[in-house]
């Protein structure tokens, strides 16, 4: 986590030194392919996140998960905006806290074996994190319509929809495009492997290029959970390409984040939206999370990180909302040190809380189960580096 956010600070700032010298960041944000690459970044984010997820791990918190991604997501995102609100009563604020309401899956799979978490209480935050990111870009660009509609002169198109009253057969739209997606990849999966790589790659591009042009981007991270495609021999190769290909999005979405921070900063509105979505995280966490572990409730109340959905979120609302990147930003930055703060401090106060396994049973019969493999003569391998116990589930 701390080397990911350090790339991010160099990155920024090389991008908003080459915004220094060579301008034209204007031109750039009135370009006609921006939005498309904009979006274009955000579809495959989207999808790296919900491909990570470990569908069994979602089964035994499905009900926690769809919470977390509804109704949890919706008061994170009226808590942060309402405080922006406050401070800043402007339309704008309205889509500030929408956009940081999410928490980074990317972030959440890059600490790997390192969280201190339980295995249950990864699994969840990964689904948490994966799903929350399509419900808070919908949220972004249509309640971005509505602030639009609400200021004098604005207009829905400059976000690329037809106003805040299309939601509905957008959202249609994308659950109609995913459903179409699922069903052929069901005949698909007949073929025999070569022909079904293929023929499940050219699903994938057809499904991107369709969510770019119609911003349909929750049908991208719907297809993630369920349209894996798989190298005959080689299982894992696809996720670890995705891999790179979504840190490659990464780099370019920071470093355009960077070009566009060239344009000036934020730091005191950057300073209150950070603080309010990491509050907001523990807000809302605590009820949802009693199920689990006292030490998974802790943790994941203080579990908010801030990535490339932000990031990405913030590109698309800037030639609507000029400013939005110079607030952003300075809020990533304060919510990711907020987040290696907290956590490095309670980790040194309570160091075996996240130890303790989550759910109704705790450590309940592990005493006993450990003669019984003995008696048995069962051998246990266990991994011997960190993150391998994720590596056998999957490349994510």
């Amino acid at each position: 986590m701390a080397k990911r956010f350090a790339l991010m600070l160099v990155i920024v700032g090389l991008g908003a030194l080459a915004g220094g010298y060579f301008g034209h960041v204007g031109a750039l944000l009135n370009s006609g392919y921006y939005p498309a690459v904009v979006t274009g970044l955000l579809a495959l984010g989207l999808y790296g996140s919900t491909h990570a997820i470990d569908l069994e791990h979602l089964r035994g918190d499905l009900r926690t998960v769809v919470l977390a991604v509804t109704v949890g997501v919706l008061l994170k995102a009226a808590l942060i905006s309402a405080v922006m609100l406050a401070f800043f009563p402007r339309p704008g604020s309205l889509v500030l806290g929408i956009a940081v309401a999410q928490i980074d899956p990317l972030s959440v799979v890059a600490l790997g074996g390192s969280s201190r978490l339980s295995a249950r209480g990864r699994g969840l935050l990964l689904a948490w994190a994966s799903f929350d990111d399509p419900v808070t870009t919908l949220l972004t660009i249509y309640v971005g319509a509505l602030a639009l509609s609400a200021r004098h002169g604005g207009s829905a198109a400059a976000l690329n929809l037809g106003g805040p009253g299309s939601f509905a057969l957008d959202l249609l739209g994308n659950v109609l495009l995913a459903g179409a997606v699922f069903l052929a990849y069901r005949w698909v999966r007949r073929f025999r492997p070569w022909p079904r790589l293929a023929v499940t790659c050219l699903l994938l591009a057809g499904t991107v290029a369709v969510a770019i042009w119609q911003v349909w981007v929750l049908a991208v991270a719907l297809v993630g959970l369920a349209v894996r495609p798989v190298i005959p021999g080689r299982p894992r190769a696809v996720g670890r390409l995705l891999d790179r290909a979504v840190d490659l999005a990464f780099v370019l979405a920071t470093g355009l984040l960077g070009l566009i921070l060239s344009l000036g900063i934020s730091p005191g509105a950057g300073l209150v939206l950070g603080l309010a979505a990491f509050g907001a995280q523990a807000v809302v966490s605590l009820p949802l999370t009693r199920s689990q572990s006292s030490g998974d409730m802790v943790y994941l109340a203080l579990a908010q990180q801030n990535g490339i959905t932000a990031i990405v979120l913030a590109l698309l609302l800037e030639p609507a909302f000029a400013g939005t990147v110079a607030v952003v930003a300075p809020a990533i930055l304060v919510i990711n040190l907020l987040y290696l703060v907290s956590n490095t401090a309670y980790a040194r106060l309570v160091p075996s809380a996240a130890v303790e396994p989550a759910g109704a049973g705790g450590r309940e019969g592990l005493p006993d189960a450990v003669p019984e493999l003995a008696e048995q003569h069962v051998h246990v391998g266990l991994p011997t580096r960190p993150g391998a116990l994720l590596d056998d589930r999957g490349p994510r």
